[in-house]
């Protein structure tokens, strides 16, 4: 009864779970431009799942893995496109596909394909990691969306993700459920499993039991992939910005609802992985240039963000894209001896952050 008096009185206020102010970019989020001024390493079309393997550094673009440090060099095809991507310490590589599949490519599983986890199906794969040669570890997303319909899935307020240990052709084990959309998995040197939830807008690490323990609250947009970090912590990639307008119409049911059966995807008050377009989309030029010019700190429904985290996974520092850019929808990273490389899947771009830029 107080539960349900408390949300209505939140309701009223605007407070709690119906507020609609969003975390300032200051402190170690200070805004920059630092993305804008990285080196382009390859053109590819929505480049995502920056892994290191047997054979090289590796990225997906569609439904392609391509190696990295030979230029385009085709690695592997597939019927569906990738959604995730995981390279195991025997070289196999698990892939996980838009189909709801994840399959096992080289080493001593290889051909094994996964389209169900204890009875069932596997609809959103969106990250993976190897615990060891034999232990996947599973990220999906939504039990109801695939992930390329992730933005439904926020406007739904989806909370139907789950995380998965799953021995390779053994008994999979639920980790945790119910949970907003778990976007990136890290292996931390403690053994912690750490998750990034997007529709939360945090890191927390999964227990025993599925119990989770907040490790970082409160982001200003939707975390994705996690990255170790060269002498401890972790660097993490923020896909699309948080937003006010964003946040209203979040918590105007009637109204969201209607947007969805009524309007184009690409036109939804929602988050994107693209700098603006199209006059159609909301927030159009007229309301966001002043004398002819976008402002860097115009608002936006699209940003590039990569933060890097110390060993208690607080930020020390931020590189951006910003409203007037178009480095946009970082989804993965991955340190290597020259920098951190990045991918831009909004930008149609993979980046490296020089040594002299990184902290």
């Amino acid at each position: 009864m107080m539960a349900a008096f408390s949300r209505w009185y939140d309701r009223l206020r605007g407070a709690g779970a119906f507020a609609v102010t969003t975390p300032p970019m200051d402190g170690a989020l200070q805004p920059n431009q630092a993305i804008e001024a990285a080196d382009l390493l390859h053109a590819a079309a929505a480049p995502d799942n920056l892994v290191r393997s047997a054979v090289g550094l590796l990225f997906s673009s569609g439904n392609a893995i391509l190696r990295l440090d030979s230029g385009d060099e085709l690695v592997h095809r597939f019927d569906a496109d990738i959604s995730a991507l995981a390279a195991s310490p025997d070289g196999a590589l698990a892939i996980g596909l838009e189909s709801g599949r994840v399959l096992i490519q080289g080493g001593a599983h290889d051909g094994l394909s996964i389209d169900k986890l204890d009875g069932r199906p596997l609809v959103c794969p969106t990250a993976l990691a190897f615990d060891d040669a034999s232990t996947l570890i599973v990220c999906l997303g939504s039990s109801s969306n695939a992930p390329a319909r992730w933005k439904r899935n926020l406007m739904q307020q989806g909370a139907t993700g789950s995380l998965w240990r799953v021995p390779l052709g053994g008994k999979p084990a639920c980790l945790a459920d119910g949970l907003a959309y778990p976007n990136g998995i890290l292996l931390a040197p403690d053994g912690r499993l750490v998750v990034s939830e997007s529709w939360r807008s945090r890191l927390v690490t999964i227990e025993a039991g599925g119990r989770t323990t907040m490790l970082l609250s409160d982001l200003p947009g939707y975390p994705s992939r996690l990255a170790p970090r060269a002498g401890g912590g972790a660097w993490l990639a923020v896909f699309a910005p948080r937003g006010q307008l964003i946040e209203f119409v979040l918590g105007e049911r009637d109204y969201c609802d209607e947007m969805m059966r009524d309007i184009e995807e690409e036109f939804w008050i929602a988050p994107s992985l693209t700098a603006p377009h199209s006059f159609l989309e909301p927030l159009q030029g007229g309301a966001l240039k002043q004398l002819g010019m976008l402002k860097p700190w115009a608002p936006t429904r699209s940003f590039g963000l990569v933060l890097a985290l110390d060993a208690q996974f607080r930020p020390v520092a931020s590189w951006h894209s910003r409203a007037d850019g178009t480095r946009h929808g970082i989804t993965s990273c991955i340190e290597d001896k020259d920098g951190l490389l990045i991918t831009s899947k909004g930008g149609d771009a993979v980046l490296r952050l020089g040594p002299e830029m990184l902290p």
